[in-house]
């Protein structure tokens, strides 16, 4: 792309493993991904994440930077939580007409679109949210340190645990703890693992544990069991009745279906697109409300 048209916008959807950055109009959709970004564990990672995806992204696209830089943008970034750290943000990279927030608002959007519904996102962290007649509740997303219940992340911790409840003689070996104890060789290892690993380092052991819970491991089910129990209880707080949507997404999430209580199964359905996509949209509706379309 040599000659944008004139309302072209710039949407980012930022997480804790990885960065998607979309150069978006009417007629073309250009994306690139970069590294992760989350703004509350490592800031200075963030925004140097941002600052290289955006440049990888105009050279790709063939647009000058200064042109990028003035484009209506939404920026939704993982560990946003407030007002001081989105002020940082900005400060800290050279958009121009951008809207910063936390990326649960493009992943709502990409979910649900308009529509009514609920949504739990469980990916390296996790949130819940609920939309009706236009309006958003938000919970969750507090880090793993205070939350991310039934994220990847929390799957691995919780499966670490798992292995030291084993190695205790608390509860009985399973295919996963064993599996965990050849990967770990020992207690040690796991302690020393879990004192420097990165929450999408401890995500990164989520798809294990979900794939021998299909293979009825038990150890492995109880942690699925457990992450689809937090869902249900959160999106039943958040107003979730029968035969109201609810949508799961994130690298986790999906899995959780087959674990939540026969009443909500029926109300799950096919998210409407990806957070980027409600990124994109959320640009597009900043354009707009600016007066610039």
């Amino acid at each position: 792309m040599t000659d944008l048209p004139d309302t072209p916008v710039l949407a980012i959807d930022g997480g804790g493993t990885r960065c998607r950055f979309a150069l978006a109009d009417g007629a073309d959709c250009r994306i690139i991904e970069g590294g992760s970004a989350n703004a509350s564990t490592d800031f200075d990672n963030a925004v140097r994440c941002l600052r290289e995806g955006i440049q990888t992204l105009a050279d790709r696209a063939g647009v000058g930077l200064d042109r990028l830089y003035q484009l209506p943008a939404f920026v939704g970034l993982a560990g946003l939580t407030g007002e001081v750290l989105s002020a940082q943000m900005a400060a800290a990279l050279p958009l121009q007409n951008a809207r910063y927030a936390d990326d649960r608002l493009a992943a709502l959007r990409g979910a649900l679109g308009r529509r009514d519904g609920l949504l739990a996102h469980c990916g390296t962290g996790s949130f819940f949210a609920a939309q009706f007649a236009g309006r958003q509740r938000l919970a969750g997303g507090w880090g793993s340190v205070l939350g991310d219940e039934a994220s990847a992340q929390w799957i691995g911790r919780k499966a670490l645990n798992t292995l030291l409840q084993q190695v205790d003689g608390f509860i009985e070996a399973t295919p996963l703890t064993n599996d965990l104890l050849t990967q770990f060789h020992d207690s040690a290892a796991v302690v020393e693992f879990s004192r420097r690993a990165s929450p999408a380092a401890f995500g990164a052991l989520a798809p294990q544990v979900s794939a021998y819970a299909e293979r009825g491991d038990l150890a492995a089910i109880k942690i699925m069991q457990s992450g689809a129990d937090h869902i249900a209880s959160d999106l039943r707080r958040l107003g979730w009745q029968p035969g109201l949507t609810v949508c799961l997404t994130g690298g986790i999430g999906p899995q959780y279906a087959s674990y939540l209580p026969d009443d909500m199964a029926p109300d799950l359905i096919e998210p409407l697109g990806q957070p980027l996509d409600g990124a994109i949209a959320l640009a597009q509706e900043k354009e707009t409300t600016d007066g610039n379309c």
